[in-house]
């Protein structure tokens, strides 16, 4: 998808994401409605990068937002993160060796929301 990779770019270019730039993602990320597993994967690489920096507040919450809808609004296990989401979450958010206020405001909205979380997301903190 060239439009999240020139997204990627333009945002990276500073390593900063300010308001304009949310509304961006925003309108790509959601203009079929739905966000995918690129998407989603897009989203931990942004926010690995700028992991930090003075992002602007609505960053984190259309990443908190965008993953819980990835991981909870799908049609295999809808309101519950599966064994199979659970290993992907963990691999994103273990990648980089950290777990920033991202991440854990992720996991708590997360936590709040799901109807079933697997062992090894409770244990995250």
């Amino acid at each position: 998808m060239s439009t999240l990779n020139e997204l990627k770019k333009s945002i990276l270019a500073d390593g900063v994401i300010d308001e304009a730039e949310v509304k961006q993602l925003k309108d790509v990320l959601y203009a079929d409605g739905t966000i995918d597993k690129e998407e989603a994967e897009f989203l931990f690489e942004l926010n690995d990068a700028v992991s930090g920096e003075d992002n602007h507040a609505s960053w984190k919450t259309l990443f908190v937002d965008a993953i819980t809808s990835y991981l909870l609004d799908d049609e295999t296990s809808p309101g519950e993160i599966d064994e199979a989401e659970a290993q992907w979450l963990l691999a994103k958010i273990q990648g980089d060796g950290q777990l920033d206020e991202i991440e854990a405001a992720l996991l708590a909205n997360l936590k709040a929301k799901a109807k079933l979380v697997p062992q090894s997301i409770l244990e995250l903190n």
